[in-house]
């Protein structure tokens, strides 16, 4: 609609609760609709009309209806409206109400003769966007068709004055600019939480009537062209990596059911214009949806819309809302492959995610899975045949058992998922109706590189290439406390540790945290040996455990674990439960699973962790080897106990949280303190997990000009034996001198 509209429908809603600025924000049912007709080419006015709705949910409040069928509410407020307007009846439902207006419409305007254009015009947003328009969807009513599209006179009367703040008007102060007189009620300046009157709707309603006829007339001489548009439907579509996402259009909804689809969530923000394929479901770290979701708006006023529908419900359930930026939608609905954007490039299709599939599984077994040659009914023929399948591979083309089909209807797509379970080959498949970010994410998931790549190459080229990774044989000398107390202290811990506290390590007690900040109930705790850790959970395991903050008490599940295995939970991975159930168990079987790829908002930003001084002046670094130099005046700060970690700017963890308290957590690199009896005039080097006896270390520090006798051997515990004792620690000459006890440990370079 480029052209002038020939009528404007100057329109007032009213709820239940709150008015202004809050209307619509409590989910209170509409009651009212007050209109009037503005003819546009003749500058006439036409009648105020009214419409009584009666709200489903108030049952107490209902109106008893009189002999001669009109209502008593409806008797008393048209004699309380002396402005002139008509109330026509009273509606039973919302249904009604916006049908009856619908035809009230349709009748003027046939009236006027073939070709009429007509437009709704409102005073800001919320009567079409937040009120009409999210009620009608949760109750599933049919809108008409007039209303999805309207004129926002706030933005028409800004036109002509560019300096009025949007949100600061008001049809009073609107009429105040352009001087036309009007007597303020006292009721009109009342507090925004309150219920809007009757005759103040009626007076509204004739005060933007005549708004709009000063704009059409002389000199401003306003055309009202191009009304806002409300979106129809939800469009799905693809999203590049690439794309550039404003920060200010995107939100985190959370809460929602697991069950809910990108066309649930756009019937939630019903009203508001939901970007081109802007609706993504989160999955958590097992693929599975996690009640969060990512929406992008098309501007930033849908988004401040939404923001206000926090705390709405879907269904029995009500929902958060939250901003978020553009990386988070990039992160979980972004994609980069050409496969993948083809195969979502048909739009109006159903997907349906197939998961469980044999790996030998071929396009052929998928398209008579769902149409078999034998069967006449329950045929559900894919969209496209071959090219609307999808399997989804590893880097290095192994399927994962994960594939997306398309559909071309809702029939078909129901008629597919029917076939829940069924069996292809010797597998059963599990059948999930799916979105398009979902098999961005699911690709985005199988298809990155891993989170932990292989230690890089040694710095220096003198030692021999010792491996930075820890062995192939994990030793468990860690305990894995799970089903603890939400109330539970570190204290509370030692407490139920008893003879085995003093087996801890120094710093050695870390609480999991959940992505919420709250105690997650697993703890991990770092023992001197796997004899004593082995020894702990044989003897606690289901003991129960009192808290000092509270009288729960539980029994807790006390696990012997690994290193590895806690920083993978610390770095946000996860254990399967199979993996934890039992004492006695290989590792082929250790049922880890990597850390997830989730949004960085909900998760701390980094590890924070002291700098580590310099261990030598810059004159003792230059006056050595180069690269030794280099790296022993500014070496790597990482976490002591996870040295095989990539040093990175920023570590993220996401469904779980470290736990910084001490005194039972790490706050500085450097497990153990360096033994004060070794006051030697040399610097130190601490070389953890060296399989190298008192000749090769010789050898091996030839390079650096040390002498026999500063070499010393402080533990004789090899890498793969279980003993508790110190790692090696070797003194270098007086040249690399620090004040006695400072050493550097190896792995950190």
């Amino acid at each position: 609609m480029t052209a002038q509209v020939d009528y404007l429908v100057v329109l007032c809603v009213a709820t239940s609760g709150a008015s202004g600025e809050l209307l619509g924000s409590d989910e209170k049912e509409l009651v009212r609709l007050v209109w009037q007709q503005v003819d546009v080419n003749n500058k006439k006015l036409g009648k105020v009309n009214e419409l009584v709705i009666k709200p489903e949910a108030s049952d107490s409040t209902e109106p008893k209806e009189p002999e001669d069928g009109v209502t008593e509410i409806a008797e008393e407020e048209v004699e309380e409206n002396d402005s002139g307007a008509d109330c026509l009846s009273n509606a039973k439902s919302l249904e009604t109400a916006l049908n009856m207006f619908h035809l009230q419409l349709t009748n003027e305007v046939n009236s006027a003769g073939a070709g009429t254009s007509v437009c709704l015009c409102t005073d800001g947003q919320l009567h079409i966007r937040q009120v009409i328009h999210p009620e009608a969807s949760s109750k599933n009513v049919l809108i008409p068709e007039c209303f999805y599209s309207f004129f926002d006179l706030r933005k028409a009367f800004k036109t002509h004055f560019p300096s009025s703040n949007l949100k600061a008007l008001d049809v009073y102060t609107m009429a105040e600019s352009l001087s036309i007189p009007v007597e303020v009620p006292p009721t009109a300046t009342m507090e925004p939480s309150a219920t809007l009157p009757p005759e103040i709707g009626v007076q509204q309603v004739q005060i933007m009537a005549n708004i709009v006829l000063t704009l059409l007339s002389e000199p401003l001489c306003h055309t009202f062209s191009n009304p806002e548009r409300v979106h129809e439907k939800f469009e799905t579509g693809t999203c590049s990596k690439m794309e550039k996402v404003n920060d200010n259009t995107v939100i985190r909804a959370r809460g929602l059911p697991w069950q809910s689809s990108d066309q649930d969530i756009a019937r939630f923000f019903s009203g508001l214009n939901i970007a081109k394929g802007g609706s993504a479901l989160c999955l958590n770290a097992q693929g599975r949806r996690n009640g969060e979701a990512l929406v992008r708006f098309i501007s930033e006023e849908h988004r401040d819309l939404a923001l206000q529908r926090h705390k709405h419900h879907m269904g029995n359930r009500y929902i958060e809302v939250y901003k978020a930026t553009g990386e988070d939608f990039l992160k979980i609905a972004g994609g980069t492959s050409n496969e993948v954007a083809m195969f979502l490039s048909r739009e109006d299709q159903i997907i349906v995610r197939m998961r469980g599939l044999p790996f030998t599984a071929t396009h052929e077994q998928v398209l008579a899975f769902f149409s078999p040659p034998d069967a006449l009914k329950d045929t559900c023929p894919v969209s496209g045949g071959k090219e609307g399948i999808l399997f989804v591979r590893y880097p290095d083309g192994r399927p994962t058992g994960d594939a997306f089909v398309l559909f071309a209807c809702e029939e078909h797509a129901l008629c597919g998922l029917r076939k829940h379970k069924e069996i292809l080959g010797r597998r059963y498949i599990e059948l999930f109706k799916s979105t398009a970010a979902e098999v961005q994410q699911v690709l985005n998931r199988y298809s990155s590189a891993p989170l932990i790549p292989v230690a890089p190459a040694p710095l220096l080229s003198v030692l021999p290439p010792v491996s930075l990774l820890p062995p192939p044989v994990s030793v468990r000398d860690c305990l894995r406390l799970r089903g603890l107390p939400y109330t539970a202290s570190i204290e509370d811990i030692l407490t139920f540790l008893g003879e085995f506290t003093q087996d801890i390590r120094p710093q050695g007690v870390h609480m999991v945290l959940n992505q919420q900040g709250r105690p997650s109930g697993d703890c991990f705790i770092q023992m001197i040996s796997p004899e004593r850790a082995l020894l702990a959970s044989h003897h606690l395991h289901k003991h129960v455990m009192s808290c000092q903050r509270g009288p729960n008490s539980r029994y807790v599940e006390v696990f012997p674990c690994s290193v590895e295995e806690m920083g993978l939970v610390l770095m946000g991975g996860s254990l399967s439960h199979m993996h934890t159930h039992t004492h006695t168990r290989n590792r082929s079987g250790t049922g880890l699973s990597p850390p997830p790829c989730k949004s960085r908002r909900l998760s701390p930003p980094s590890y924070s962790f002291n700098p580590t001084p310099p261990v030598l002046p810059t004159e003792a670094a230059a006056a050595l080897y180069p690269p030794l130099g280099q790296v022993l005046l500014t070496p790597r700060s990482l976490h002591p106990g996870h040295a095989y970690y990539p040093s990175s700017a920023q570590l993220y963890m996401n469904y779980t949280a470290y736990y910084p308290s001490p005194p039972g957590s790490p706050t500085t690199v450097g497990f153990f303190p360096s033994p004060s009896a070794l006051s030697a005039p040399g610097g130190l080097v601490r070389m953890p997990g060296l399989t190298y006896s008192n000749k090769d270390l010789i050898n091996a520090m030839q390079g650096y000009q040390t002498a026999v006798e500063p070499v010393s051997l402080l533990s004789s515990s090899l890498i793969g034996q279980t003993g508790g004792g110190d790692p090696p620690v070797v003194s270098l000459p007086a040249l690399v001198s620090k004040p006695a006890g400072q050493y550097v440990d190896l792995s950190l370079l």
